[in-house]
């Protein structure tokens, strides 16, 4: 049994404008999504929230693609020591592109932040989009972990205004 009093999840702000209530939204988002699918037992998660230019430099880094990212999921791969937390990995998100996203596609910058912290715990426990099936999978599991967050479908595009 899921047990949220035994995850602990950091989250630290490294370079940008995050504010505290968006900490809260990370930390929300880490708890449904961990809650939803997480693994039984203590866990370990980071989250570091970062500008786009720190994003960028990990992104090329560690993907070799030299543009930033709204968010980065490294996960840790080891199997934890008996008696000791599973340690899941580090999310970074880049707080520019988050921004700039969410204006662009007419959504709240909490809940834009909201699903892309789902997204990337899912990631770490897991869960990919590169063929179609897992892409279907894993967004119908966002869908449903943010609806019972009160957030509507991010994927379903808004009718253009008159």
């Amino acid at each position: 049994m899921s047990d949220p009093e035994s995850w602990d999840i950091a989250i630290s702000v490294l370079q940008g404008d995050w504010t505290g209530p968006d900490e809260e939204t990370v930390r929300r988002a880490a708890l449904a999504a961990l809650g939803a699918v997480g693994p039984d037992g203590p866990l370990e998660l980071s989250v570091a929230l970062a500008d786009d230019a720190t994003v960028r430099e990990l992104n090329r880094d560690y993907r070799g693609q030299d543009k930033p990212t709204n968010v980065l999921s490294f996960e840790a791969g080891d199997d934890p020591m008996p008696g000791q937390p599973l340690i899941l990995g580090d999310l970074v998100l880049a707080r520019e592109t988050c921004a700039r996203e969410a204006l662009e596609s007419d959504k709240s910058f909490g809940d834009h932040l909201t699903h892309l912290t789902v997204h990337g715990v899912l990631h770490l426990l897991g869960y990919d989009h590169i063929e179609m099936d897992e892409a279907e999978e894993m967004e119908a599991l966002e869908v449903e972990i943010l609806a019972e967050m009160g957030i509507e479908n991010p994927y379903l595009e808004k009718p253009e205004a008159v």
